[in-house]
C-alpha cells in the first residue's frame, strides 16, 4: 500500500460498538486514528451515531465529545424511542445508514480506499456503487463471534476484509485505562453542555 495513498474512514458508531463488546475489547480511538494515519493520507475519519431526542444524558457523551476534538468527523441525528404496539417494547426509530451513503458517495472522486467499519449488509449497494468508481474498500467487522458480526454478502463484496480481532493489538484499549480516564480527562468543561446520544451506543 502506497504511502501517498488517500483513504477515508467511515464508521458506523453502533455497530463498531457492538463488535468490539462481542470480541471483549474495547476501542482505543486515539490509536485507531495512529494506525490508519500510518498506512497512508487520511482524508476525514467519519464517526456515525444516533441522538436519543429528549434524553437528558448518556454515558456515550464523553466519548462522542472526544472524538469531535480529537480528529474524526462526528455526524449525528435525532432518533425517537417509540413503544412497539405488539410487543410493548420499547423501540429506536433512526438510522445513519443513508448519511453515511450519501457522504461516501460525494467522497468517492478523492479517495483511493474507503475503510468502512460495519458488518451490516445494507451496505453491500454502497460498497458495489464506490468500486465502480474506481475506489478500493476495505470492511472491518468479525467473523470470530458467535453469530458473525459481517453479513456474508458484504464480507464477499468488499476488496479486502479485515477481522477486527486481527487488529485488537493495534487499536485495542489498555484494559486499565477505562473511559473517564485519561482521555476524559482532557476534554474541556463545555462538553457536557451538549445534547443527548443513544444508550444502546454507550462505549462501556
Amino acid at each position: 500500500m502506497s504511502s501517498f495513498e488517500k483513504i477515508a474512514l467511515f464508521i458506523d458508531g453502533s455497530n463498531l460498538h457492538a463488535t468490539s463488546k462481542a470480541l471483549g475489547f474495547d476501542i482505543d480511538y486515539r490509536r485507531l486514528l495512529s494506525e490508519f494515519r500510518s498506512r497512508g493520507v487520511l482524508l476525514r475519519a467519519f464517526y456515525y451515531t444516533t441522538v436519543i431526542e429528549d434524553q437528558e444524558y448518556s454515558s456515550i457523551r464523553p466519548l462522542i465529545d472526544w472524538l469531535d476534538y480529537n480528529g474524526y468527523t462526528v455526524v449525528t441525528k435525532f432518533s425517537k424511542e417509540f413503544v412497539d404496539a405488539t410487543t410493548g417494547r420499547r423501540k429506536m426509530k433512526g438510522s445513519m445508514d443513508v448519511d453515511l451513503a450519501v457522504t461516501a458517495m460525494e467522497l468517492a472522486g478523492h479517495v483511493d480506499q474507503m475503510v468502512l467499519f460495519s458488518g451490516d449488509g445494507d451496505f453491500r449497494s454502497l460498497v458495489q456503487a464506490v468500486q465502480r468508481r474506481g475506489v478500493r474498500v476495505t470492511v472491518i467487522s468479525t467473523l470470530a463471534s458467535q453469530p458473525p458480526m459481517i453479513a456474508d454478502e458484504l464480507r464477499r463484496q468488499a476488496d479486502i476484509f479485515v477481522d477486527l480481532a486481527e487488529l485488537k493489538p493495534k487499536v485495542g484499549r489498555d484494559p486499565a485505562e477505562r473511559p473517564g480516564s485519561r482521555e476524559m480527562r482532557q476534554q474541556p468543561p463545555q462538553f457536557n453542555a451538549r445534547g443527548s446520544v443513544n444508550r444502546s451506543d454507550r462505549p462501556d
